[in-house]
Order: structure tokens, then sequence, then C-alpha cells
């Protein structure tokens, strides 16, 4: 295989069957900080993974490596069965069209129509110009509004982004990570911000936009603060802490210590 050939969805790489992120040995450092150390990680197609530990325990470094905006100081890390430090920068923005992410920030532009902000989740499959034309004259509206019914709301798609209220933007972002049609999704704290009852109905949504009409699941990896909701809506809880994998146990297997061992504050032996 070519070193600039991403694989195709639903392919994989040689060894690689069903497996759609892999660390092997993986530090991450940013000057003399260590932000992970010695990461082996991996994660299946369809699996829903909770990311859970502290502050700082290196949550939102493992996601990066997975859209290729974090590249490891040391190790071997594979995404949709390929290496993203291994590809030119064409192959590395094919790769990442297969990849989305949901941020507690949702990165929309406010002050453009809801229409353009859906539809940003085509950018990475779309060429400059098309692009650029869609700016003026907005293509595939219906899709988009599809895309908005589904994750319940119905604004006009032409209205300002940052007249919507708060939940009606977390929506919006939702429904271009819809458009987008990813393999693997990357949350990163997508709910810190909102109250227990929106956050709780915001990854209700977000767990159910991964499932395909094909009777297939997209992949999501997500980081999140509070440990019930993890356990609630993943299949698969992964600690870490000082950038290490401390536990990694299907939600199953969690029972009333696990908590306690993650985010017990006592100094690292």
């Amino acid at each position: 295989m070519s070193r600039d050939r991403v694989t195709a969805p639903g392919e994989t790489g040689p060894g690689q069957a069903g497996i759609v992120l892999r660390l092997r040995g993986v530090s991450v450092a940013y000057g003399n900080r260590p932000a992970l150390d010695g990461v082996d990680l991996t994660v299946r197609r369809g699996e829903r993974v909770a990311l859970v530990g502290p502050s700082g325990a290196g949550k939102s470094t493992l996601l990066g490596l997975g859209n290729g905006t974090v590249v490891p100081t040391r190790g071997r890390l594979d995404v949709l069965g390929v290496e993203p430090r291994a590809l030119s920068p064409g192959a590395l923005r094919k790769l990442r069209a297969r990849i989305g992410s949901v941020h507690q920030q949702l990165h929309l532009v406010g002050p453009l129509p809801v229409v353009h902000n859906v539809n940003a989740g085509r950018l990475g499959s779309w060429g400059r110009l098309r692009a650029v034309r869609s700016l003026v004259r907005p293509v595939q509206v219906d899709e988009a509004r599809t895309a908005l019914e589904r994750v319940g709301i119905g604004p006009d798609l032409h209205v300002r982004t940052d007249r919507l209220s708060g939940g009606e933007q977390q929506r919006v972002a939702l429904a271009r990570l819809l458009v987008q049609d990813p393999e693997l999704v990357l949350a990163d704290e997508p709910v810190a911000s909102l109250d227990p009852a929106r956050a709780e109905d915001v990854m209700r949504l977000l767990c159910g936009l991964l499932e395909q009409p094909t009777g297939h699941r997209r992949t999501l990896v997500v980081s999140l603060h509070d440990f019930d909701l993890a356990v609630r809506h993943c299949d698969r809880v992964i600690a870490l802490r000082g950038g290490r994998v401390v536990l990694d146990v299907p939600v199953e297997e969690v029972d009333e210590g696990t908590r306690a061992r993650i985010y017990d504050l006592a100094p690292d032996p």
C-alpha cells in the first residue's frame, strides 16, 4: 500500500480488521511536560468509548492523536488503518474528512446563517471552489434541513446562528456532524457547559446519531467529566491519570469502587 493511500470507507489496513484507532507505546510531550506516557490502546469499529479521569490526565491529547492534530513523540499510532504522520498533506486531509469532532466550544461561526454552519461538515470532502460558491449560494440545502430535523430543531436555515439559543446551537453542531457522515467521532467534553438534564439529552442525541441506516454504528471516543454519564451511554470506560491508562473495562465491570480508584487525589506511587 502506498504511504499516501488513505483506506477507503469500510476498509482497514493490513492486520487491522475492525480496528479504528490503535496506539502502541505512544508518548506525547509538550516541551519537558509529558502528556501521555507509553499508552497502549485499541478501539474497534462501532465501540462507544468514554475517556474519564481528572483534569490534566491526557484525555484531550489522546483525542488530538485521533484526528491527527497531535503527533506522537514516541510510539506507533494508526487511525482508520493508516499512520497519520506518514501521510502527505492531501492524504491527511482526506483522512480527517472521515473523522468528526465535537467540542465544548462548538466552533460555530455566529454571524453566518445556520445552513453554512451545517454545511461546514462537508468542507473536508468539498473542493475549495465549491466551498466558496456555497457561501454565495448554499448547496445541498435539503440535506442540511433533514439533518436539522433529525436533531430536533427546524429553524429558518438562513437565520444567523448566534440568534439561536445555546441548546439550539449545540444541535446545529450535531447536524454539522451528521452531514459530514464520519466513521469515527471524537468528542472532547461536549456537555461540560450544560446542566445535567441538557447534558443527558445531548449525549442521548449524540449516541443516536452514531446509528446508521445500514445497521452499522459509527465509532465514538468521548471525554467526559461526568462518570455516571459515561457509564450510561458508553460500552467501555478508559481512565487516564498522569498520562497513563489506569483502567480499561466494559461498563458492565464498573463497580462502586471504580470511581474512587480513578479520581482518588492521593499522589501516584
